[in-house]
């Protein structure tokens, strides 16, 4: 559950809020000044900040810069009058990740916290303690341990993540427009981050927007702003991205799922260097660097008429492609063990690595997920362990028992993506044991037990090993495959 803090001087909008966001599911931390607040931040593990910019005690922009300075991965979000907009668009400039204008709507606020947890800083500030400082400083291996070129980003090692390097260290002090290619969950947002601090706008505004998540009718909205009675809803004046991140860095991701409209209307913009809001009837000027990303070559989505030609041309100044971790496994312990000490700050535990037999899992395990997957793998087994090493029994069931799923693997070399090998007898004699070793008192049980192991295991390819899709396909709840499963597992670990 989310804890939230909410810092205003007026009692009433604390207490109101704290009631409307309980209701929400979420836990509600209240200061009445900045000290108090600074207080409460030292004190709590904090997932959001929501605070008037207006206090008694100190400005907002006071406050804002003191939050930045020791706790810049909590997203903050500033309360305002429709007056000081302009106000509002400075705090986003000082680091506030968004804002909302008074008075406030229910739907709006909770929209906004609801984008800000779901797009800001991936894991909330943990309070100071013994057992975190020991977890930060130590390691079991050194050889290991992440390579840090800023606070936020950490480098492989592997020759494909070093030309990466070479290539942000020359475009980040240009202004090009830049293309990131990459699967889902390779880390696009994140590089793109590290050219933004690595170029002269790294003390501007970085902005960040999924254009998949984006509706055809509030995209042009979110980019570009709205006045206010604009369209249903529109109870109030809107700033864009475009402005909010104005002399600083503006990423698209998933450029490709933008509405042919909408890239109409961004062509203009990157080609005039002017946006104008819905419902507005001035143009106004901004200077912001554009970086997008794509799953897909935006070349070929152009070809097949998804994606404007000209708009491709405008962006693809220069590209920089993020190759799945399957095709760097020496970068697998560098970014495992990364997210093994943000585990230990969340967790508040000691864990010093992993098993032998654990490492061996995962540099062998063909990572679909790329690091969002490697990333929530370690935080479950980090979870699941007591001890001083993570080991093989907390690990996932699909991904201890990789090697019995049947994939075939191109040259290790080049160590290339993973696919379902055609079900052979040889293979099936691998997994199930031969007759002779199972005849015995329990030789019926055993060949029912292999017969749904089996089973299972090929409805779990065949849905890329989602298991809520596996139970439909078997036609079992959730729970009873969890329950299969976990038993194989115990079975397996024996």
């Amino acid at each position: 559950m989310a804890k939230i803090l909410v810092v205003d001087d007026d009692k009433d909008m604390c207490l109101l809020l704290e009631r409307f966001l309980k209701k929400k599911n979420y836990e509600v931390v209240v200061a009445h000044s900045g000290k108090e607040a600074l207080n409460c931040l030292f004190r709590n593990k904090i997932h959001l900040i929501l605070c008037d910019y207006k206090l008694e005690d100190v400005t907002g922009a006071e406050l804002l810069t003191s939050i930045k300075n020791d706790y810049p991965d909590i997203p903050v979000i500033i309360i305002t009058a429709y007056s000081d907009i302009k106000t509002a668009v400075d705090a986003i400039k000082k680091g506030a990740l968004d804002y909302v204008t008074k008075p406030l709507f229910p739907d709006e606020i909770l929209l906004t916290i609801e984008k800000a947890l779901r797009t800001g800083a991936g894991a909330a500030h943990q309070p100071v303690t013994e057992g975190t400082l020991a977890a930060r400083n130590q390691s079991a291996d050194n050889s290991k341990d992440p390579i840090r070129l800023s606070d936020n980003f950490v480098a492989g090692k592997s020759p494909l993540f070093k030309n990466i390097l070479e290539q942000v260290r020359r475009v980040a002090p240009t202004d090009y427009s830049v293309i990131i290619y990459g699967e889902s969950g390779s880390g696009k947002e994140v590089l793109a981050k590290e050219i933004h601090q690595q170029s002269r706008r790294a003390k501007s505004p970085f902005v960040a927007v999924d254009c998949g998540a984006l509706s055809r009718e509030l995209a042009g909205s979110e980019l570009f702003g709205h006045e206010k009675g604009s369209f249903t809803g529109a109870v109030g004046q809107k700033v864009g991205i475009f402005e909010m991140a104005d002399g600083g860095t503006v990423f698209l991701d998933e450029i490709a799922n933008l509405s042919y409209d909408i890239q109409v209307s961004l062509l203009r913009a990157v080609q005039e260097r002017k946006i104008r809001r819905v419902g507005g009837n001035k143009d106004i000027d901004f200077n912001v660097r554009i970086i997008v990303a794509s799953n897909e070559e935006l070349w070929e989505a152009a070809k097949k008429g998804k994606f404007r030609e000209d708009l491709f041309h405008r962006f693809n100044e220069f590209s920089i492609k993020i190759p799945p971790l399957r095709e760097r496994r020496e970068d697998v312990l560098q970014f495992a063990t990364h997210f093994l000490h943000q585990a230990n700050e969340e967790l508040n535990k000691n864990i010093k690595g992993f098993t032998p037999e654990v490492e061996d899992v995962l540099k062998k395990y063909i990572w679909h997920g790329n690091l969002r997957e490697l990333k929530n793998v370690i935080k479950r087994t980090s979870l699941l362990t007591d001890g001083d090493y993570i080991e093989l029994i907390s690990l996932p069931f699909e991904v201890t028992n990789f090697a019995k799923l049947n994939f075939d693997v191109a040259d290790e070399g080049n160590a290339a993506a993973a696919a379902p090998a055609k079900e052979t007898r040889e293979t099936h004699e691998e997994i199930i044991p031969k007759r002779e070793e199972t005849l015995g008192e329990n030789s019926l049980r055993d060949a029912a037990a292999d017969a749904e192991y089996m089973t299972i295991l090929k409805a779990l390819k065949e849905v890329n090993f989602n298991k809520s899709k596996a139970a439909r396909l078997l036609n079992v709840d959730r729970k009873t495959l969890y329950n299969k499963i976990k038993q194989f597992d115990a079975n397996n670990n024996r």
